[in-house]
C-alpha cells in the first residue's frame, strides 16, 4: 500500500456546515426548534411531498409510522429480506410479524410478482425498500395495498433523489421513511425524515415523536408565552434537533450536485465491470432514477476463482474500503430463532447475500480514486 487508504465513505461537508452549526449554537436554541421546522419545509418541497416531519433516524420514522398505520400485537407486516436490519426490527418493536418477499435479481428490490401471495388476513401493512437507491415497482404494491386495505410505508433511506416514473419518492405512499445518517446521500450525522400527504397524519406523527406532547411544544419556551402541554399519546424520543438541521438545510441545497457527481461514478464503474463475467452488477429499470446511493457488485464466485468474503480481504488488503449490504435479515440468529426463517425460503436474496459487496461512491472521490478502485478489483479477479 503505497497510497493513503480509500475510505468507504466520506460525508460531503465544508464551511457552508460549519458556520451554520456555529450560528445555531450562538443562537442558543439546539434541540427541536425553527431550524427543524425550515428543513422539514425544505425537504417536503424537495420530494414533493405536503408533509414531512423530522426524527432523529430512518429507524425512528419507521418505527412511528406503523404506529400511526395501527400496527399491533398480532399483525403482519410484509418487507424485503435485503435490507438493513431496522426495517424487520420495527416491526418487532410493534408487536407484528415481519413476512419477507423475495427480491429481483436485476435489482434487489422486493419481487412484486411474489407480493400478493404473502398477504394473509393478518397482514397491515407492506415496507417496500429501495434497495441502493433505486425506486422499486410502486404502482403495483400500491394497488396491492388498496385492494387488500394495506398501508404502504416505504423505506428509502437510500433514496432522497429517487423518482418513480417522473414522481419522486417520499410523494408517492401514505408515508415514507428517510435516512441522514453519516454514510447516506445527504446526512445531519444522525437523522431522520418522514413524509406524508395528510395534515392530520403529520400531526400524529410529530405528537408521536416527542413523547406524545401535544402539537408544536417547541414554543411553550418562545416569546409568545408559556403554554401548557399534555400527553395526548404514549410517544417516543424521536425528535430531530436544530443542530442537525442546521447541517441539513446545507446540504439539501447541494443535494443535486452530489447526485450528479455518484452518477458520474457509476456510470464509469458501469462500463469498467458490466463485462467482466466475474462480477455481476445490477440494472437500472426504464421507469427508475436511482439515487446511486449504493454501487454493489456481486461476486460470482465460479468464475472469479474466490468468494466474496475473500474479496473483501483483498480490497481492504490494497487500501480500498468495502461493505456489505446487506446479509440478508431472515438468515440471522434472531429472526431464525425467534420465527422460524431458514435458509431456502428466499433463494434470490439468499444468493446475493453470501455475494455481494459494495465499493466507494461518494461526490468527493476524484476520478484517480475511482480508477483505483476499477484496477484494484480487476488485478484481483485476475490473479
Amino acid at each position: 500500500m503505497d497510497q493513503p487508504f480509500l475510505m468507504f465513505h466520506r460525508p460531503s461537508v465544508d464551511h457552508e456546515e460549519e458556520q451554520s452549526v456555529l450560528e445555531t449554537l450562538r443562537s442558543g436554541w439546539l434541540t427541536t426548534g425553527p431550524k427543524t421546522k425550515a428543513f422539514e419545509r425544505a425537504f417536503a418541497d424537495y420530494v414533493g411531498a405536503p408533509y414531512a416531519v423530522g426524527v432523529n433516524s430512518c429507524t425512528a420514522a419507521l418505527h412511528i409510522a406503523l404506529i400511526a398505520a395501527g400496527v399491533q400485537p398480532g399483525d403482519e407486516v410484509i418487507t424485503s429480506p435485503i435490507t438493513f436490519a431496522s426495517t424487520a426490527n420495527v416491526v418487532v418493536h410493534a408487536g407484528a410479524k415481519p413476512v419477507f418477499v423475495d427480491v429481483e435479481p436485476e435489482t434487489l428490490n422486493m419481487d412484486v410478482s411474489q407480493l400478493e401471495s404473502a398477504i394473509t388476513e393478518r397482514t397491515r401493512a407492506i415496507i417496500p425498500v429501495h434497495f441502493a437507491g433505486h425506486p422499486c415497482d410502486m404502482d403495483p404494491i400500491l394497488d396491492l395495498a388498496n385492494r387488500h386495505s394495506l398501508t404502504v410505508i416505504e423505506d428509502a433511506a437510500h433514496a432522497i433523489e429517487s423518482a418513480y416514473k417522473g414522481r419522486k419518492i417520499g410523494s408517492l405512499s401514505p408515508m415514507t421513511a428517510f435516512s441522514f445518517y453519516a454514510t447516506k446521500n445527504i446526512t445531519t450525522g444522525e437523522g431522520g425524515m418522514i413524509t406524508c400527504q395528510d395534515a392530520g397524519l403529520a400531526e400524529q406523527l410529530a405528537v408521536l415523536s416527542l413523547h406524545g406532547i401535544s402539537k408544536d411544544a417547541w414554543k411553550r419556551y418562545t416569546a409568545a408565552g408559556y403554554q401548557h402541554w399534555d400527553i395526548i399519546a404514549p410517544g417516543f424520543k424521536y425528535n430531530m434537533f436544530d443542530l442537525q438541521a442546521a447541517i441539513g438545510l446545507c446540504q439539501l441545497g447541494k443535494v443535486e450536485r452530489f447526485w450528479e457527481r455518484r452518477k458520474q461514478i457509476s456510470q464509469f464503474y458501469d462500463q469498467a465491470f458490466g463485462e467482466m463475467e466475474e462480477i455481476r452488477i445490477l440494472s437500472c429499470k426504464p421507469y427508475a432514477r436511482s439515487a446511486y446511493h449504493l454501487y454493489t457488485l456481486q461476486i460470482q464466485p465460479e468464475r472469479a476463482g474466490l468468494n466474496r468474503d475473500e474479496m473483501l480481504d483483498a480490497l481492504q488488503q490494497r487500501g480500498i474500503g468495502v461493505g456489505v449490504h446487506f446479509r440478508a435479515v431472515h438468515l440471522h440468529p434472531y429472526y431464525r430463532e425467534t420465527f422460524g426463517f431458514r435458509r431456502g425460503m428466499f433463494p434470490i436474496a439468499e444468493r446475493a447475500s453470501d455475494q455481494i459487496l459494495s465499493i466507494p461512491l461518494y461526490p468527493a472521490m476524484t476520478d484517480e480514486d475511482a480508477q483505483r478502485v476499477v484496477t484494484v478489483v480487476k488485478a484481483i479477479v485476475k490473479h
